[in-house]
């Protein structure tokens, strides 16, 4: 029996990383799935590879229009909806403060943070009439510190879906629907090569090459995977936890716990040595 056996999930940008593994996450533990992204061939591949369980509909997140169909697309096929992932998003304006443009700031704001409140906004009315449900949204280390991200856009938007989240579980939890975050540490995807500037098809292809960046940036000595943010979204999707609403999950091998170990014990050698001890 799975943790998520007969339960619907809607889960956002979804062809490719993260959102693919969750989709994938999900099935195999007993869900069905509508998943979306704006690369028609990718998600119609996975879907097909994937089969009944799994239906792609192409959509826009930051759109309005397009999460009203969503959502009624998911009601027509499978008649109810138990889980939101709002994965939806990609690379912010790098740079100084002092040079971001301000379409850039929007087009970020627009695609990580009005995505998940549209996202909130159309799943949860159907939530709350079932008085069940539960919301997860993708967040990042770089929401709790600064300069975990290459852009400060990325970080400051983060932030907003962290306490976005926690004010809408104060308001849907009286209804039995839960909303939650995950913030990942450095995973391996494409979204940094993104961010320095690498087109979407070519970014994803080097997953794997950001492994070996990755595997030394936290004291587990790996780099993170999109399965280590899929399993915990399906942890939250299910009834397991069906007490947890309004917390953020940092799922990133300890990075953001603090001063890793032996670079420290280093540096107070050196300390040492300095003052002839």
């Amino acid at each position: 029996m799975g943790m998520v056996d007969g339960k619907v999930a809607i889960v956002t940008g979804a062809t490719s990383g993260i959102g693919t593994r969750t989709v994938e996450a999900l099935i195999e533990e007993g869900a069905r799935v509508v998943f979306t992204g704006r690369r028609s061939e990718k998600g119609e591949a996975i879907g097909r590879r994937l089969g009944a369980d799994a239906l792609f509909v192409r959509a826009d997140a930051t759109s309005e229009a397009d999460w009203v169909r969503v959502v009624e697309t998911t009601m027509t096929r499978f008649g109810r909806v138990d889980c939101l992932f709002n994965n939806a998003g990609g690379p912010a304006p790098t740079g100084s403060i002092t040079s971001i443009s301000v379409e850039g700031f929007d087009d970020a704001m627009a695609l990580l943070v009005r995505s998940a409140m549209l996202g909130m906004k159309h799943a949860a009315p159907v939530m709350m009439a079932q008085s069940s449900g539960s919301i997860i949204n993708n967040a990042s280390v770089a929401a709790h510190l600064a300069g975990y991200s290459s852009s400060m856009i990325y970080g400051a938007a983060k932030a907003a879906v962290l306490h976005l989240t926690r004010c809408a579980a104060m308001e849907l939890g009286e209804h039995n629907v839960r909303a939650n975050s995950v913030s990942p540490g450095a995973i391996a995807t494409g979204i940094l090569a993104k961010a320095l500037g690498l087109e979407a098809r070519a970014a994803d292809a080097q997953a794997d090459s950001m492994k070996a960046a990755f595997a030394k940036a936290q004291p587990i000595p790996r780099a993170g995977l999109p399965d280590d943010i899929a399993q915990c979204v399906v942890w939250l999707a299910s009834d397991r936890a069906s007490f947890v609403n309004g917390i953020d999950i940092v799922v990133d091998g300890g990075m953001i716990g603090g001063r890793m170990y032996t670079p420290h014990q280093e540096s107070l050698k050196q300390m040492k040595a300095a003052l002839g001890i």
